[in-house]
């Protein structure tokens, strides 16, 4: 052989080369200090042909060969010979066991005496739980963790299924590979629209994450446009999204600024605040539309429409509004419980909200990112260029696009 005395035969199956799996496994292999060496190889004849490889994976330690396998098996590779997954106890409330499995955002299955099964609510970094009787698997953040649940650890019986290529009709890596303001935004702009019409014929939800930016830009009335059509039916926000745009329905300002005029409004500064205020007597943003005194805007919109909104706070809100989730935590739990469903995301002019609910959502769970900081876009777009589609733009130029397309 070599020096190197640690061997594992491993094999990866699928459409592993046109989605560049098998070279991507390789690199990682070398990049990280072991060797490899190609036993068998069967490579499909057409696009849609499967293919087959099994390789060993050396490494100078038994140490340094763990570490390799646990890099490689995210990328679907899998030991040769495999045998069940293993489960222990968790010994408190709030933390996994030592040596639990961290999730990926990727389809995953265990394997239960012999039989492999679905993990079901597949979400990144979470751990798996096992149900009592042991015939289902789901995905658990660490702080629902209970004294006694029975948590799988190590990769040994559990096997991750990465994004395979799509029908060239139907990527969505539309110059994905660099995030620029000079991208030309027609096509992407189609794009978008064309997914988001994949999405409604599938049957599945389509989720909004807007910042204030949408509001402050001029850009509600085409959100109120896409929510009386159908084509948002989720909204997740924070306290200065739904903030602005009510204050813009009772005011015409957004943050003090006349949005018909551009220039601040005379004691414009207190009316975020009065907005607050109104909405904290009324007890809630459903009770101002009930009541007649909130009759129009995107949270008007999601009220008449019945579009489900999580609001989730932050330690530099006013106020806040009475439907603002405060915790953190079970801010996280309110928009878990909307994410089955969605099959697809748009995402327009907030950092923390869609990085947030980016890590909610699976790998299939398509994403457009549109933000006028390239920062966010190329965030967003740094979780899988097949997942993500960026653009570099003001919210409401965007937004007229979009409902354009759509119309």
């Amino acid at each position: 052989m070599s020096r190197h005395a640690h061997v594992e035969e491993v094999t990866l199956h699928g459409h592993i080369i046109d989605s560049l799996l098998l070279p991507k496994v390789l690199d990682a292999i070398i990049t990280h200090g072991g060797t490899y060496a190609i036993k068998d190889i069967k490579i499909g004849q057409r696009q849609a042909d499967p293919s087959h490889a099994r390789f060993e994976v050396r490494a100078a330690s038994a140490e340094q060969l763990e570490e390799l396998l646990d890099l490689i098996h995210d990328h679907g590779a899998l030991p040769v010979h495999i045998s069940d997954f293993q489960s222990v106890a968790a010994d408190m409330d709030g933390a996994f066991p030592e040596g639990f499995y961290c999730s990926t955002n990727f389809r995953t299955e265990v394997r239960l005496e012999g039989d492999w099964i679905e993990v079901e609510d597949q979400e990144m970094d979470c751990g798996i739980l096992i149900d009592p009787e042991g015939s289902a698997a789901r995905c658990i953040p660490m702080t629902s963790v209970r004294n006694g649940d029975k948590i799988a650890v190590g990769r040994q019986g559990v096997r991750v299924f990465p994004p395979e290529v799509q029908q060239r009709t139907e990527m969505f890596e539309f110059m994905s590979s660099a995030v620029s303001s000079e991208k030309p935004k027609g096509a992407t702009v189609r794009e978008i629209a064309a997914a988001m019409k994949r999405t409604r014929e599938a049957n599945e939800k389509i989720l909004a994450v807007l910042g204030p930016a949408v509001v402050h830009t001029g850009g509600s009335e085409w959100i109120g446009w896409l929510i009386r059509h159908g084509w948002l039916n989720v909204l997740f926000a924070g306290n200065a999204l739904a903030t602005h745009d009510m204050e813009q329905s009772f005011y015409g300002t957004s943050l003090g600024v006349s949005l018909e005029r551009g220039l601040p409004a005379a004691e414009g500064h207190e009316h975020h605040l009065r907005t607050i205020n109104s909405i904290r007597r009324l007890g809630s943003i459903a009770n101002a539309v009930k009541q007649g005194k909130l009759t129009s805007g995107i949270m008007y919109e999601c009220v008449t429409q019945k579009v489900p909104f999580v609001l989730a706070g932050s330690i530099r809100d006013d106020g806040p509004l009475p439907d603002v989730v405060t915790d953190a935590l079970q801010a996280q739990t309110e928009m878990r419980k909307l994410i089955p469903g969605v099959g697809f995301s748009l995402m327009v002019a907030t950092t923390l909200h869609s990085i947030a609910t980016g890590n909610l959502l699976p790998g299939w769970v398509k994403v457009a990112c549109v933000d006028i900081n390239p920062a966010t876009v190329t965030k967003m777009m740094d979780r899988g260029s097949t997942q993500t589609i960026g653009i570099v733009s003001d919210a409401e130029p965007f937004l007229r696009s979009l409902v354009q397309e759509l119309k």
